[in-house]
């Protein structure tokens, strides 16, 4: 059994990471941390979890997370790399859900989160948790930076077409949706009910902090630049996003589509086919957010309208899943030479 230790349990990723873990056949959750809600039964404050997890939160400063093989951190920014070098120099190995180690340029971190990244030494470390492209370096990673949810949805949709250097690279466009707890459980004004209901507005447009990590997964994929233009919706929906992603055909590419019009199709149904967390729908399928909710799925569609140039591909996750908790639990999987489906194959939630 795997020791688990998750510090900041209360927020809609830790109670995520809970729910799954909960039924996992080959995790123990041992230790969970809270400064504000110590001393407390998890199942207290959550009682959909009552008879699956009988721990009490545990004040993080008084906890000893060493003694678990793996500590998940699903803690706001800057607090996974303040305790990170302890756990690991301790052996402890680690699955970050902050953006702390996402990016591999400090510089540009510390630009985009507003501060001094406090274990830059463990940045060329860390290993970014996207198992349909690092897979193997998960395997024996002792760091992990596990994705976004944003930068999930867009990089699984592009990629196909980015790694194939079949559009143009340099004017990609993401236009992405989420549910409003994309931004946490926490009292902020934008979220309130009375706020966020019956409303649609567009965020970030002059930069958000998820988009040096698309750009830097797909310049990966790419071999070198990619321009990228990213702008983030809120939608009076609990989770959910679907991003819809263009990307212009290139010219040969274009000459070889009037040949065999299912190339583009038949393209991701190739990359992904053996991926178990990544459903590319038929021809013509127009994914929705509810068929992906409460499970580590993404579905993906692609379209090419009127038999034009342009590409348009429609890529579904649930935020807090595939997004986060449910791809961190993957990445532990693959950490521990565990089947990758393992404790994750939920049906999704439908209404």
């Amino acid at each position: 059994m795997i020791k688990i230790g998750i510090v900041g349990g209360t927020g809609y990723t830790g109670i995520e990471l809970l729910r799954i873990l909960a039924t996992h056949p080959a995790a123990r959750l041992t230790a969970i941390t809270s400064r504000k809600e110590a001393g407390i039964a998890v199942a207290d404050i959550f009682p959909s979890l009552r008879g699956r997890v009988d721990l009490a939160y545990a004040d993080p400063s008084a906890e000893d997370l060493s003694r678990c093989d793996l500590v998940f951190f699903a803690t706001p920014n800057a607090v996974a790399m303040s305790q990170a070098a302890a756990l690991l120099r301790a052996g402890t190995r680690l699955i970050d859900l902050s953006a702390d180690f996402r990016l591999r340029d400090v510089a540009e971190w510390e630009k985009w989160y507003g501060t001094t990244h406090a274990a830059p030494e463990f940045v060329a470390q860390a290993v970014y948790g996207l198992p349909e492209v690092n897979r193997e370096r998960i395997r024996g990673a002792r760091l992990v930076a596990n994705p976004g949810c944003y930068p999930t949805a867009v990089q699984l949709g592009l990629l196909p077409l980015v790694e194939k250097g079949i559009v143009d690279l340099g004017h990609l466009i993401a236009d992405a949706k989420s549910g409003v707890s994309g931004a946490g459980r926490k009292a902020e004004l934008q979220i309130l009910h009375a706020e966020a209901a019956e409303n649609f507005k567009a965020y970030g447009v002059s930069g958000h902090r998820h988009w040096p990590e698309i750009r830097q997964g797909l310049e990966q994929a790419a071999g070198g630049p990619v321009g990228l233009t990213f702008v983030p919706h809120l939608t009076p929906m609990i989770r959910g996003i679907h991003a819809t992603l263009y990307a212009r055909i290139s010219a040969q590419a274009l000459k070889s589509a009037q040949s065999e019009p299912d190339m583009f199709q038949r393209l991701y149904e190739q990359r992904y086919r053996n991926e178990p967390f990544v459903d590319v729908m038929p021809a013509g399928s127009l994914p929705e957010t509810r068929s992906v909710r409460a499970a580590n799925l993404c579905r993906i569609a692609v379209h090419r309208p009127q038999g034009g140039d342009t590409l348009v591909v429609l890529a579904v996750i649930d935020n807090l899943v595939k997004g986060a908790a449910g791809q961190a639990v993957q990445n532990m999987n693959i950490m521990f030479g565990l089947p990758e489906a393992q404790g994750l194959e939920y049906v999704p939630v439908v209404p």
